[in-house]
């Protein structure tokens, strides 16, 4: 391996390294568009004018958006009788948690048409399971507290996938009357089951100035294998009363954050991506900690994603107005937030119809929704491109993921999988490794008759360079063929490295049972009880050791005499691998494993080349024969 080798593996192990601290900015998102509106009226979803209104309350006279609303009488109303699935245990327990009496029958006053005071509504909580997930809804805003995903783990529990500000109940699915600033309704609405897996979450409404009353309707309904929901909302009254509150309507809010919990974004081994689709294309939103960005496009669908989970909203064809937010929150290590502000209405009835997909993100699940096979029959809506990570090696890593499927089809084990996968790779890459290994043996040869000529014209470079190219033309060597074949291989390995790194299926998979349990997560052999100093090192790792160790076994074996010396082949054969352990300690251990054994497979490639190239050096000298003996001229005798 002579300089230019080695230059060209300490550039692309510096590509390497690049490629581990930059990914997530490599290509860099498209800053989100601001929309502006003009104060005082805004669009319908017709596009005519609808006039501002000052607020929106409960129409028994409590101020919207509150939880403490007044109790609507002296007693309070006996327990209803609850539905399959309706948790009751929750209902609040003094009188300040309970809301008013319903609008239907009630005054602006707050009493009823008899004058009695009607019954006050407790807090419910409600129930859905199907095989996939267990969702907890209350009536109190009619919102989403909880949604687990049964057939996936976190911490020895289901994957939660609506996180919760510290000791603070997370309300996931809010509706707010009015934009972005609007405060959330959180009265208590009445709360009806139309099937088992369908809730509906009703209330009243009156606008200041108009007479009459809207009826606010939440439903949800699921689907019993599907983590995707339909959610409506419908606005119903008997009169046209317009719905203007500062340009909007309403805002349709999840967050504070998806799930599962992460100590921190580190955006490698965790992340946030905040994704549209418009036009059939997917669009990175650049989101801040500031105020929310704001798309002015209409969207096909608006999503947040994360390393193995997402959430997705897919709206109907009103022109919602979409934005994004990462704004911190107190006790959440980060947050993520996402809106659904619709246009001002005029009509006396509308129902707006969002879909949302809370689960995994893997090609099985979101590929239901492109092509139908979903209870709700959508499609077409490239879901999968959700989880598309890799830029424009995207092709390639889906290449390598249907070789790794493959392959764990044979062996019902992903950390067998992966290797046999490298194995794979490197038999795939070898006709480049056997050139570049050729090319290194060629410059070998060449090395007296270049340093001759390096020494005859030190002081003339441009005449040097001239009799460089020269002398290559004529043994017919190309000095970037040992190269070229390198630089080739880096587009795989960044394939392989994310596929490994980010693919679902590994999340879980166990490979070395007691040992490497789970090939998403780093492994361990022995945890500390606080973090090592200055390393902040929690465990005892052994999967870093034994890469480095196959690293610098690599570069012993195959150097050759003339590298012993060379100090940048040093720095390869020993800081190179060094750097790398303390860069790859803590990444997945499916991601090692592929390291380890491409790094055995590779000594074992090379062992193998240099002796085919050695035997044919001797056969090749065979072949000439030994050179000819040239006797020593005779000396004339004197006579």
């Amino acid at each position: 391996m002579e300089k230019h080798t080695i230059l060209a593996i300490a550039l692309s192990s510096l590509v390497m390294v690049g490629w581990l601290l930059v990914q997530p900015k490599l290509f860099p998102p498209e800053q989100a568009q601001e929309t502006e509106q003009a104060s005082g009226t805004a669009p319908s979803a017709a596009g005519t004018p609808v006039p501002a209104v000052s607020a929106v309350q409960p129409a028994d006279g409590s101020a919207a958006g509150t939880a403490d609303e007044a109790a609507a009488g002296t007693g309070e109303l006996a327990a209803p009788a609850v539905p399959a699935g309706t948790d009751t245990s929750a209902a609040a327990p003094d009188a300040s948690a309970n809301a008013a009496a319903e609008a239907g029958a009630v005054s602006g006053d707050g009493e009823t048409a008899a004058g009695s005071a009607a019954p006050a509504i407790a807090e419910e909580r409600v129930i859905v399971e199907t095989e996939l997930v267990r969702a907890v809804l209350t009536n109190q805003g009619g919102d989403m507290i909880s949604y687990r995903l049964k057939k996936h783990s976190d911490k020895g529990d289901m994957v939660e996938m609506i996180l919760s500000a510290g000791d603070t109940e997370s309300h996931a699915f809010t509706l707010a009357f009015g934009g972005l600033d609007a405060r959330p309704v959180d009265s208590f609405f009445r709360v009806s089951r139309p099937s088992p897996l369908s809730v509906e979450f009703a209330r009243d409404f009156s606008v200041t100035g108009y007479p009459g009353t809207i009826t606010l309707i939440k439903r949800y309904d699921f689907e019993a294998d599907e983590y995707l929901f339909r959610l409506t909302v419908s606005l119903d009254s008997a009169s046209t009363i317009p719905l203007n509150v500062n340009n909007a309507a309403y805002t349709l809010a999840f967050g504070p954050q998806i799930g599962p919990g992460f100590q921190k974004l580190d955006q490698r081994y965790e992340y946030r991506h905040y994704y549209t689709m418009v036009n059939g294309k997917r669009k990175t939103e650049k989101v801040g900690e500031g105020n929310p960005s704001i798309i002015g496009t209409r969207v096909t669908w608006a999503a947040i994603a994360g390393k193995y989970f997402t959430v997705i909203a897919v709206p109907d064809n009103t022109l919602y107005e979409v934005a994004f937010s990462a704004k911190p929150e107190p006790g959440l290590a980060a947050a993520s937030r996402l809106y659904m502000v619709r246009p001002a209405l005029d009509s006396a009835r509308t129902n707006d119809v969002f879909h949302f997909y809370l689960g995994p993100k893997n090609q099985e699940n979101l590929g239901r929704y492109d092509t139908g096979d979903n209870k709700f029959k959508l499609r077409e809506l490239n879901f999968t491109k959700a989880a598309s990570t890799s830029g424009i090696l995207s092709p390639l890593e889906s290449l390598l993921k249907l070789l790794l499927q493959f392959f764990y089809n044979l062996v019902p084990n992903y950390g067998v999988a992966i290797i046999l996968l490298t194995l794979l790779v490197k038999i795939i890459l070898f006709p480049l490794t056997k050139k570049s290994s050729e090319a290194s043996i060629k410059m070998q040869a060449l090395a007296p008759k270049i340093k001759e000529l390096q020494e005859k014209y030190r002081e003339n470079p441009a005449k040097l360079n001239a009799e460089m190219g020269a002398l290559y033309k004529r043994e017919g060597h190309n000095p970037m063929s040992g190269c070229l074949p390198l630089l080739i291989q880096m587009p795989i390995l960044f394939a392989m490295y994310n596929l490994f790194n980010t693919h679902f299926d590994l999340r879980g998979a166990l490979f070395l049972p007691g040992w490497i349990p789970d090939l998403s997560l780093p492994e361990s052999v022995y945890n500390f009880q606080t973090p090592l100093p200055l390393l902040g090192w929690e465990s005892i790792r052994l999967l870093p050791f034994i890469y480095v160790g196959s690293q610098m076994l690599y570069g012993l074996a195959t150097r050759t005499p003339e590298q012993q010396g060379n100090p940048s082949m040093k720095m390869m054969m020993y800081v190179m691998p060094v750097m790398f352990f303390f860069i790859l300690y803590n990444v997945p251990s499916g991601l090692l494993v592929f390291w380890i054994m491409s790094n055995v497979f590779t000594l074992i490639q090379q062992v193998i080349l240099n002796k085919y190239l050695a035997a044919k050096r001797q056969a090749a000298v065979a072949d000439e024969g030994p050179p000819p003996v040239i006797a020593p001229p005779r000396r004339k005798k004197r006579r």
